[in-house]
């Protein structure tokens, strides 16, 4: 597909980062679970799409093709302007791999959830299921001497 650049510029610019399509969905089903979050921890490393503050927990709903799923059709990079697209879509899957590092190290667990996953109900339920099963951590106690 050729587009114009005026037409790359507005399908970019359509592109969004919260509240996407595959985002609604998990959040959707997460919730008809009787499981209640928060929302873009803005507080966190990355910004994480659900966040489960007493199980220390955090969800990121990943596109396909920004965050590299690997082996995924839908992870193809374009043929065209191949320097930019390598070094952005590189770049994400830095920054994610820092994030989750990052995250990980203040002890919080990470659940990535792909985009083609979100059409198999059986990885919702999965997540569901480890979400449910997550212990509550409670925040450190002081002792007293």
């Amino acid at each position: 597909m050729n587009e114009t650049p005026e037409q790359r510029r507005r399908t970019m610019k359509a592109v969004r980062s919260r509240d996407t399509k595959p985002e609604m969905v998990v959040r959707r089903f997460l919730h008809a679970k009787g499981l209640r979050y928060r929302l873009h921890g803005r507080d966190l490393p990355g910004s994480p799409d659900i966040v489960f503050p007493g199980k220390k927990l955090v969800v990121f709903v990943h596109g396909c093709f920004w965050h590299q799923h690997p082996g995924c059709p839908a992870s193809s990079r374009p043929k065209t302007n191949t320097e930019y697209w390598d070094k952005k879509l590189d770049r994400n899957v830095e920054r994610d791999f820092s994030v989750i590092n990052s995250l990980e190290q203040q002890g919080w667990s990470v659940k990535i959830v792909w985009e083609c996953q979100i059409k198999n109900n059986m990885k919702l339920e999965e997540l569901a299921s480890d979400i449910k099963s997550a212990p509550v951590k409670s925040a450190k106690s002081t002792k007293l001497n």
